[in-house]
């Protein structure tokens, strides 16, 4: 079942139970991933897919670290709500020591050794984590196993 159909059937159901939070979550979502699918002009991948909730969920947190920043608890407990449900739709999530291992070996393959290939070893390790894991989490695993 494909991201847009599950939504559908995930927002007809957040009507009946008159859950406005979700609703409108996955609302905005619904959206977001039918803008993509015209602006690429065919029926979304599953990369994709996880492209555009990775994207929505990336914004939500931004946005909670600023309202966190600013001091306001009313949207702050409102965006925590969001980010759940929007995690709820992405795949599995990888551990810290999980994305360690792909990144030492994704190092390895590609011979980097300090910190100046950085940029070659992000560009060899997002598309193996896509979804999988929190882009901060990659690149601060990376800097690190450079580092030493």
């Amino acid at each position: 079942m494909s991201l847009l159909e599950t939504l559908q059937k995930d927002m007809i159901a957040a009507m009946k139970a008159k859950d406005k939070e979700k609703l409108s979550t996955i609302r905005m979502l619904k959206a977001a991933a039918t803008n993509e699918k015209i602006s690429l002009g065919h029926d979304l991948t599953s990369d994709e897919e996880v492209s555009v909730l990775s994207r929505e969920l990336k914004q939500r947190k931004d946005s909670l670290s600023e309202y966190e920043a600013a001091d306001r608890p009313d949207t702050v407990a409102s965006l925590k709500n969001e980010i759940k449900i929007v995690e709820s739709y992405m795949p599995a999530q990888l551990s810290e020591d999980e994305v360690k291992q792909i990144v030492a070996e994704t190092i390895a393959d590609i011979h980097a050794e300090s910190p100046s290939d950085f940029g070659k070893v992000m560009g060899a390790v997002m598309p193996k984590l896509k979804g999988q894991a929190d882009g901060k989490l990659v690149n601060s695993t990376v800097k690190d196993l450079l580092s030493n």
